[in-house]
């Protein structure tokens, strides 16, 4: 296999960043031959990641679980201290090119605007990077979290975004918050933010709508994100982000996340190569990742030639009987249900795994 797809991609003005990250990826150095050999410039996580990284990477962790055991320490400022050493650490690993590493705030407080903007501030304070980003959900009480958290002058991942009509949302509330920083007197040019608009999962849920046998099967998703992408295009070429930029803000990318193929029945690689355009990110699972290095061919822009498409699609799904505000709710509230989930399990597990350590260390 070979990089030349990857390298093409980058070209095209994609920031390609892995949405995985262990410890064993770390110390193996794993990621830093991704970093090197494949353009990953960047790293996303969420809880259904780290669940799986601390739980079933067990033996990576044990040191350290047996150290804050015998500090005494709860399990929530043990899942923050193992969490925030992995990222500290993936500082070095990408290299200072992109190098953004995604931490996600306790998705329990997804409903809680000010509890979100507490735990932010903690997790900016407690990882200490500044290649950090603390991601916050698109829900309805985290646009007002963005906007006070990006005021702080701390970077920001938005997440869990799955309609443009909160995409427009989430855009002002970016502009919003930049505004506050700069009154904040925060210099705009250290800030970063990205704008995580998910993907496979639209298809996922509108084709369930759908049925077998639809001609418009797996139309949805793509068309969607174009859509977005010409809504960001609106905003990045109006006069408000043009005063932001004249004082040295930088633009918050929107980043293509959920790009693993669900259904077997499409090409592994089309929410890569169908969503090109300059200065966006896509986040992907490793196997994907692998698939756009082997086979996945770049050949333009496949996204600002597409608007009018994009609409028509959209349309098409509308007339068909597929009620698209109610599928972007059922994700969003899935999104927030799943993270919860993942969260308490991994809360559970390392509860668990605290106990044994003190059992051990006669505790």
């Amino acid at each position: 296999m070979t990089a030349d797809r990857l390298a093409d991609l980058s070209a095209a003005g994609v920031s390609i960043w892995l949405d995985d990250l262990d410890r064993a990826r770390l110390t193996s150095g794993g990621l830093a031959e991704l970093v090197n050999d494949s353009f990953v410039v960047g790293v996303t996580t969420n809880p259904s990641i780290f669940e799986k990284a601390i739980v079933g990477g067990a033996a990576a962790y044990a040191d350290q679980v047996r150290d804050l055991a015998i500090r005494g320490v709860d399990v929530g400022e043990a899942i923050r201290a193992m969490t925030s050493y992995v990222l500290a650490s993936t500082h070095a690993a990408t290299g200072g090119v992109d190098g953004r590493v995604s931490i996600e705030v306790d998705p329990r407080l997804a409903r809680d605007t000010e509890a979100t903007i507490a735990e932010a501030k903690s997790l900016h304070w407690m990882v200490d990077r500044p290649n950090v980003l603390i991601k916050i959900p698109a829900t309805v009480e985290g646009l007002p979290a963005i906007t006070a958290v990006l005021g702080a002058g701390i970077s920001v991942n938005v997440t869990l975004i799955f309609s443009v009509d909160r995409y427009h949302a989430v855009l002002d509330a970016w502009l919003a918050g930049l505004e506050l920083a700069k009154a904040n007197g925060h210099n705009l040019s250290e800030i970063e933010s990205v704008a995580s608009f998910f993907v496979s999962r639209v298809d996922s849920e509108v084709d369930k709508r759908l049925g077998a046998g639809s001609p418009l099967l797996g139309t949805a998703a793509i068309a969607n994100a174009r859509v977005a992408h010409e809504a960001f295009a609106g905003v990045v070429a109006g006069s408000r982000w043009a005063a932001l930029a004249a004082e040295g803000a930088h633009v918050q990318r929107p980043l293509w996340a959920s790009t693993g193929v669900k259904d077997p029945a499409y090409k592994d690689t089309r929410y890569v190569v169908d969503l090109v355009t300059k200065d966006v990110v896509n986040t992907m699972p490793e196997a994907t990742l692998d698939a756009v290095r082997d086979h996945g061919e770049t050949t333009g822009d496949t996204i600002v030639p597409e608007y009018a498409a994009a609409h028509a699609a959209l349309a098409a799904l509308t007339a068909a009987g597929v009620d698209l505000d109610d599928v972007v709710k059922v994700l969003e509230d899935e999104g927030v249900e799943k993270f919860v989930v993942a969260w308490e399990q991994l809360l559970d597990a390392l509860r668990s795994a605290l106990d044994a350590a003190r059992a051990a260390a006669g505790r």
